[in-house]
């Protein structure tokens, strides 16, 4: 038995997330139905982490056990032909046994995509999340610095987290602008239920003047979810690197 890892890339539009259930279209559904009718092997695919219904990732990890002699270098070529075109095995390669996409991991990092424009744009409507009014990039970051390190997140995560502990830390925060988009990357070693929407949606409404920079210290010294900002919408956000 050998142990495969796969980097993947997909358009989490016309799924219900990562993880699969019963009666669902999902990204772990697919790929696991691919393997099967590739290789002729029913296995279980582990992921890095669940992304939500409708985002997105541009490098997700996964690993899956195979006692098939398929050639490991063709194993994403395999898996692409049987995969629709909005998911991608970017790449295949075999690892040790003690490797785990969820547990060896070490950082996360993922990208919001904001479209800061008074205008919808109907060819990126399930690829960005819309801003109506100018953000200053200037809040943002001030809000951000508060944010990063190791706090208590519990006021930054929806109330349905099946977490049993909110301590996470943040490496970074970076906020930048090319033309109509501001982009929001957040890195760390771990994140909770809608956190990176969240912290995303703190920045949003502390630059638009509806939270104030004590509503954020609130959030996060009292854990009090009232005090931090939106949960920004699913198809803005990115899945951008993983780190082991």
């Amino acid at each position: 038995m050998k142990r495969i890892c796969l980097k993947i890339q997909y358009d989490g539009t016309n799924y219900s997330g990562w993880q699969k259930q019963p009666n669902k279209k999902t990204i772990q559904g697919e790929i696991e139905d691919a393997i099967e009718r590739a290789i002729g092997e029913k296995v279980e695919v582990s992921g890095s982490g669940r992304t939500d219904a409708g985002v997105h990732a541009l490098d997700q990890t996964a690993h899956f056990d195979t006692t098939k002699p398929v050639p490991t270098e063709k194993i994403a070529q395999i898996l692409n032909r049987h995969l629709p075109d909005d998911i991608v095995i970017k790449k295949a390669f075999e690892v040790d046994k003690d490797f785990h996409s969820r547990f060896s991991i070490k950082k996360k990092c993922y990208c919001y995509k904001i479209l800061n424009s008074a205008n919808k744009d109907a060819f990126l409507a399930s690829r960005v999340g819309l801003v109506g009014k100018k953000l200053d990039l200037k809040k943002m970051k001030q809000a951000a610095k508060l944010i990063v390190g190791k706090h208590d997140f519990r006021g930054f995560c929806s109330a349905n987290t099946t977490s049993l502990t909110f301590e996470r830390e943040i490496y970074f925060i970076k906020v930048y602008r090319k033309k109509n988009f501001v982009y929001v990357e957040v890195c760390g070693n771990g994140f909770l239920y809608n956190m990176v929407r969240i912290i995303t949606g703190t920045l949003v409404d502390y630059a638009l003047d509806k939270i104030t920079l004590d509503d954020i210290k609130a959030a996060l010294e009292n854990g009090d979810r009232s005090k931090s900002g939106q949960t920004m919408p699913p198809q803005g956000l990115y899945l951008k690197e993983t780190i082991y």
